[in-house]
């Protein structure tokens, strides 16, 4: 396979849209400590949140999943579409934390035990005080970090966009062995910047939904993965990714005119990426989050990898996990190394984090390495042991713990 051009530094992040209630990262320091945080309970029905106001600068909530399933918390816009932050993939009886810095504003809280569908205990949380202004030293720093992120971005959905059509263009015309092959790689570029997608409400399920998340939440399933079902056409007795519905039930491989109509919508929805990617709102957006967002990007793009590549769910017919995984974990160190310094910067505890993270990074990639890269693509998902998986898994985890820390020492 063909490397995508690294060109700069990237990080995924959930991005709010032009909005007067935005964060930003470019910001005065602050004095937040983790005893100033705000309590999350997340249960079953509820999504139970210490107090519903705040002033503005540093917040921290912590997280506690008291729900019988895995759950995310997620901070929202006031339309309640887009995110402005989030935690995923918080197992049962377990505690993760969410820094961002808040402008004034009106915000939603949620949860969602499961991870699917609309979430429970929807609330109002509003942020009151004064604007929080960009100063210091390291301000002009931060920025750059900004702009760097900004052009990788726009690098890669500009890789993306002739790629799909490339890729689009075998699916409609029946060149399935083609089309098969450039699958993982067109998937990359999108794998990177993913988060960007879904910030804008609808745009991700229609680009990157499973089968059965769709079905899950009432949606028309297109996008990535409907052609990919096309291209692997599953076993008669074969089973959805959910190991309950039949392959079979309510699907049926593409007529030439249907596949026509998915990949022609595939390029749509990248193109309304792209467009995106290279609009005023798109940089007003980073401006408005700075680093901190930059930082939550690189703690996304490892969920990502926890909630869906490590199991082999994503690429359920093709088993191309690896690639995504691979993608998701690139973007996740690129996202880092951005903010590495300023990490660095914050003292003797921040240097030693930073350290950690750095070497977990490595021994997660040493490992991935060991059944393929994106240039050469990687081993089927099902060749993967259960020794290989639990490594992979504890690789992940022991990555996982540092990093959510990582967002409250750039901030400090």
């Amino acid at each position: 396979m063909t490397r995508p051009r690294l060109t700069t530094a990237h990080a995924a992040l959930a991005l709010v849209a032009v909005s007067t209630v935005a964060l930003s990262g470019c910001v005065a320091k602050t004095d937040a400590t983790s005893t100033d945080a705000l309590t999350v309970t997340s249960t079953d029905s509820s999504c139970d949140v210490s107090t519903a106001t705040a002033k503005s600068g540093t917040l921290t909530f912590a997280v506690s999943n008291k729900s019988s399933q895995v759950s995310e918390f997620y901070l929202l816009a006031e339309d309640g579409l887009r995110i402005i932050g989030e935690v995923e993939n918080i197992s049962p009886g377990a505690e993760r934390t969410l820094t961002v810095v808040a402008q004034p504003g009106k915000y939603k809280t949620l949860c969602k035990p499961g991870m699917v569908g609309e979430g429970v205990g929807r609330a109002d949380f509003s942020v009151t005080g004064g604007a929080v202004a960009a100063t210091g030293d390291d301000a002009e720093q931060k920025q750059k970090a900004v702009d760097l992120y900004a052009a990788f971005v726009k690098d890669q959905v500009e890789q993306l966009v002739p790629a799909v059509d490339a890729f689009t263009t075998a699916y409609e015309s029946g060149r399935d062995d083609e089309a098969r092959a450039q699958f993982p790689t067109v998937r990359a570029f999108y794998e990177r910047i993913e988060p960007v997608a879904e910030s804008l409400g609808d745009l991700d399920p229609r680009i990157d939904y499973r089968e059965v998340d769709a079905v899950a939440e009432g949606l028309e399933w297109t996008g990535f993965h409907r052609i990919e079902k096309d291209l692997w056409v599953p076993e008669k007795d074969a089973l959805n990714a959910d190991g309950e519905t039949p392959a079979w039930q309510d699907w049926a491989p593409s007529t030439t005119e249907e596949r026509a109509t998915y990949g022609d919508k595939l390029v749509a929805d990248v193109g309304e990426l792209n467009d995106y990617a290279h609009s005023d709102a798109f940089q007003k957006a980073l401006d408005a989050q700075g680093v901190a967002g930059i930082s939550n990007g690189a703690i996304a793009l490892l969920d990502e990898v926890a909630t869906g590549k490590i199991s082999g769910e994503e690429d359920w017919w093709s088993g191309t996990d690896l690639s995504d995984f691979a993608a998701n974990v690139e973007g996740s160190k690129m996202a880092f190394s951005l903010v590495r310094d300023f990490a660095s910067a914050a003292g003797s505890d921040g240097k030693t984090l930073s350290t950690e993270i750095a070497r977990r990074y490595d021994d997660l990639n040493a490992a991935l390495a060991a059944h393929g890269s994106l240039e050469k693509g990687f081993v089927a998902y099902k060749t993967l042991t259960e020794d290989d998986k639990r490594e992979l898994t504890d690789l992940i985890n022991a990555l996982a713990e540092p990093l959510s820390r990582l967002t409250s020492t750039v901030l400090q």
